[in-house]
């Protein structure tokens, strides 16, 4: 089968999902076989150490299995999935029972339109009071960064355009942040990104692997990087402002108490603009950088 006589590749990272990968398996292809389209299903067992690869070469058909010979990361798994799928579009979706494949067609529909669909998970999503806390501070920082609305930065069900995922694969980090990556540098490249309310499932099996701590610290990191790679400025302009207010502050403080500019001042108002004139030489490098990416 050729590539464009794929209509759209599913991709579904696992890492021992025994017990639940068949499951999620059956009732996705049950409702795929109803809209008469092509597709395919790549299943990438991420170096699972159970059962996981071998309920998924029980179902057959138009599944296909993808090993790693490693545990390497969810977003390792995602880039393989990316590299092997054949359709116009992908879709990603968890292996943990979450998202209703009913939604999936909900994405494509506006696949047409948009370069990227995302399914952003409402307030009634099985979710931890901590979870959405953290989301939504994720999101906020997100729509800082885009100067857009982010609905739903760490969605891991989403459906896009092949050829521009292909574009961003080597920014893809290997860990759980692969959605918050991507999301940015569409976003940021300008391309479009709509968002389609779900409800997400109880998780099955189990609880996610996703560390709060340690995963949270690496999704703000990966916001960090980002806004650097596309908008240098969104980073150095606060923090410039930033030292140019401690500085006519510790200012009026001193002349208040002893009549005189302090040379601390005189640090606080230099480091402002240093750090000023170090982001738009970012932002140009930044600028280039992408016109580059575009010719090529």
């Amino acid at each position: 089968m050729t590539d464009s006589a794929v209509d759209f590749s599913v991709i579904i990272p696992a890492y021992n999902e025994a017990g639940t990968i068949a499951p999620v398996l059956e009732r996705l292809t049950a409702h795929l076989a109803t809209m008469g389209k092509v597709y395919e299903v790549l299943v990438v067992s991420d170096g699972a150490t159970d059962t996981t690869a071998d309920e998924v070469r029980a179902v057959g058909g138009a599944v296909r299995l993808i090993e790693h010979p490693y545990n390497i990361g969810n977003g390792a798994a995602v880039k393989t999935g990316i590299r092997h799928a054949r359709g116009a579009v992908v879709v990603f979706m968890d292996a943990d029972g979450q998202h209703a494949p009913e939604d999936l067609e909900r994405l494509l529909a506006d696949c047409d339109r948009y370069d990227m669909v995302v399914g952003a998970r409402g307030p009634e999503s099985h979710a931890g009071w901590h979870r959405r806390l953290a989301n939504g501070m994720y999101d906020f920082l997100a729509s800082y960064v885009t100067g857009q609305q982010v609905e739903d930065l760490t969605s891991g069900f989403r459906a896009m355009r092949r050829d521009v995922a292909r574009r961003f694969i080597s920014l893809l980090p290997n860990r759980y942040s692969y959605p918050t990556t991507i999301t940015l540098c569409f976003m940021r490249a300008g391309f479009s990104v709509k968002y389609t309310r779900i409800k997400a499932a109880e998780r099955q099996g189990g609880k996610s692997g996703i560390r709060l701590i340690s995963d949270g610290t690496e999704f703000l990191l990966i916001i960090s990087k980002i806004c650097m790679l596309f908008s240098p400025l969104k980073i150095f302009l606060p923090v410039s402002f930033y030292l140019l207010l401690m500085g006519i502050g510790y200012y009026g403080y001193t002349f208040l108490t002893a009549h005189r500019f302090t040379n601390m001042s005189m640090l606080l108002f230099t480091t402002s603009v240093i750090v000023f004139m170090m982001g738009l030489i970012a932002e140009q490098i930044a600028q280039m950088r992408f016109e580059r990416s575009e010719d090529g």
